[in-house]
């Protein structure tokens, strides 16, 4: 499906909203996970905003797709996007991490309307992601079951089981997303675990692999649209994306993954998020 400029840059800006809401929260907060956070903005815009059967007024709304957090740490992206999206207000996000409040360091399914899954132990996701897959397949249903997962965390033996038994099921209505950003929290991947090849290990256990590049919106939008088109297989997407897009300083680095901006720290990356807004909005004219 194709879209206009105008509509692609508004999603692109979508995006740069919720790394400056990142941003904001994890100052505020004084602690969470900024770098796979930053890294996945632009999916979860493009989720929320496009791709997403849902209706923040109707959370529990029956035929809604569900979306699965397995990576839960970067719960700062998904908390975002939901409220960007109506889910709850933008105010809320200020109360990350604190006591009492609905948004935790982790996302706890009955806290918030809106989330589908708890999560924190990785590895986990995939395997909720599949059990409902599976039962929405028993029912013949049509609304689909996406898991937004880390590379980091294919480190886990039980991802590989919930990879098996969807090959098995041949659960084409499930999507897994890798945040391919090729950091975790003790350095990168391939040093701490090497991982590749992701396509060929998927590929033998029975799933259609797709690449993108997860920083740009009509690719990302093009291969959720292809994601459509495999019906006997469940899909994995492979989504080749920076740590701390967007801000210059947590770029790539994996000292980023669990370390929040302190107070000149947050005030540069928000100008820098600002001026990569200001060229999108001038773009769209």
């Amino acid at each position: 499906m194709s879209m206009k400029i105008s509509d692609v840059l508004q999603l692109e800006e979508k995006a740069n909203l919720i790394r400056q809401d990142i941003i904001k929260m994890l100052y505020e907060a004084g602690s969470g996970h900024p770098a796979g956070a930053l890294g996945m903005a632009d999916i979860f815009a493009a989720l929320y905003f496009h791709i997403l059967n849902h209706d923040p007024k109707k959370p529990d709304w029956g035929k809604r797709d569900r979306l699965i957090l397995s990576n839960g740490h970067i719960c700062p992206a998904l908390y975002a996007a939901m409220a960007q999206a109506g889910y709850f207000p933008l105010s809320e996000l200020k109360t990350l991490r604190k006591l009492g409040s609905r948004l935790q360091g982790h996302p706890h399914r009955t806290a918030l309307p809106g989330l589908e899954n708890t999560s924190g132990p990785l590895g986990s996701g995939l395997s909720q992601a599949v059990g409902l897959a599976l039962s929405g397949q028993m029912d013949k249903a049509d609304w689909r079951v996406i898991c937004l997962t880390s590379d980091g965390e294919h480190d886990e033996g039980n991802t590989w089981e919930a990879v098996m038994l969807a090959g098995k099921n041949k659960l084409h209505k499930l999507t897994a997303v890798i945040d391919r950003n090729n950091i975790q929290i003790s350095g990168f991947t391939e040093d701490v675990m090497p991982l590749d090849n992701l396509r060929a290990k998927y590929e033998a256990f029975n799933w259609h692999v797709l690449e993108t590049n997860g920083h740009n919106m009509q690719e990302i939008l093009a291969v959720f649209d292809e994601v459509k088109t495999i019906l006997k297989k469940p899909t994995v997407i492979i989504a080749h994306t920076i740590a701390g897009k967007g801000v210059s300083f947590m770029e790539g680095k994996y000292e980023w993954h669990g370390k929040t901006p302190k107070k000149e720290e947050a005030k540069l990356a928000l100008k820098e998020l600002e001026v990569i807004r200001s060229k999108i909005r001038k773009g769209s004219k």
